[in-house]
């Protein structure tokens, strides 16, 4: 990714959607399952822009999906700034996993759901995505956000895979190794992109919940 970066320091807050409902709780729901937030998830939405209040926003990015929208509506609706949205920031298609409890990917598939980024590493989830068709929509969406921002503060609002996915392209690291970074529902996490440093991206956040935490900036 360094290649792709401008000469100029950008910071990124990307956003998890809140908590979703009660019923797809350890459930893959992925691209394929358009679920809205549960009550807590609504709570956490509030509690972020409520945490962001003094952070000047340039720009949203975010997944067209339902629970992403619905957490940033509160975001939206005090910046007075209009959502980007990108259809390449939608969830993970976890294919035939679709719809099972993580133990029911485990007593169908002989699979731990702990696993599943290596899996995606590796074999892939049948009639789903790869680690190499994850990277190849995602990369291509943060290349265009740096280009379109330099030198601005942006949120990026989507989901725990797609967090992932983004920290391992901007760290050049293996998608398998971000399962060491934890990326809860209604959390931030604060990257900050300056190429003139010797170590040109820093991790200024990682998994910020303003609601669990009741931090303010």
């Amino acid at each position: 990714m360094k290649a792709h970066l401008p000469n100029h320091p950008t910071q990124l807050y990307l956003i998890r959607h809140g908590e979703v409902e009660h019923r797809y709780h350890k459930v893959f729901g992925g691209c394929r399952i358009d679920m809205s937030l549960s009550p807590l998830g609504h709570e956490q939405a509030a509690a972020l822009v409520q945490w962001m209040k003094d952070s000047k926003l340039d720009a949203i990015y975010a997944s067209p999906m339902i629970r992403v929208q619905q957490t940033i509506a509160p975001l939206v609706a005090a910046s007075g700034l209009q959502p980007i949205v990108m259809e390449d920031l939608r969830e993970v298609d976890f294919g035939d996993w679709t719809g099972l409890k993580w133990d029911g990917v485990l007593e169908k598939f002989g699979i731990s759901a702990f696993d599943w980024l290596e899996v995606l590493e590796g074999p892939g989830i049948i009639g789903g995505e790869s680690a190499g068709a994850l990277l190849a929509r995602v990369v291509p969406c943060v290349r265009q956000i740096l280009h379109d921002n330099p030198h601005r503060s942006v949120a990026i609002a989507c989901h725990g895979g797609i967090i992932r996915v983004i920290l391992a392209a901007l760290l050049e690291m293996r998608l398998a190794q971000m399962a060491h970074f934890n990326i809860e529902y209604g959390s931030v996490t604060v990257v900050k992109i300056q190429p003139e440093k010797k170590h040109a991206l820093e991790i200024d956040l990682l998994n910020l919940c303003p609601l669990r935490d009741g931090l303010r900036p």
